[in-house]
């Protein structure tokens, strides 16, 4: 039988670490050592963002955390055992993120559950 969307987030989401907005932010409050990495598209990026985050498109993902990559992303790419955050609008795309960083050998990653929208809606701290 063909998989729907719903089947792979559900999937997705077994195998991976959701932390929620209060968790994030006694974190950033706390001065915790976390790579934030906002895997949306530049518009969004541009519009909002968490304080302290990295712009890492999740189509550029896995060439960007890649150290053998000539253009990987400074931070990101030699993370793998460090605390990174994960999140986009909904927590969908960050989760399949966190499965591909698992998969690339990161230990500590996280996915933001319920993404910008509800870090948004719970009033959290961003940056424009």
């Amino acid at each position: 039988m063909a998989k729907s969307l719903a089947d792979f987030i559900r999937e997705a989401r077994a195998q991976i670490s959701e932390v929620d907005c209060d968790t994030v932010e006694a974190w950033l409050e706390a001065g915790e050592d976390v790579l934030i990495v906002d895997v949306r598209e530049h518009e969004d990026f541009a519009r909002a963002r968490l304080p302290g985050a990295h712009h890492v498109p999740r189509g550029h993902l896995e060439a960007l955390a890649d150290l053998d990559y000539g253009k990987a992303h400074p931070e990101l790419s030699r993370a793998r055992g460090r605390r990174v955050l994960l999140y986009c609008d909904t927590g969908t795309r960050s989760a399949f993120a966190a499965v591909t960083l698992q998969q690339m050998g990161f230990t500590q990653v996280h996915s933001l559950a319920g993404g910008m929208v509800v870090w948004e809606a719970e009033d959290k701290p961003i940056e424009p």
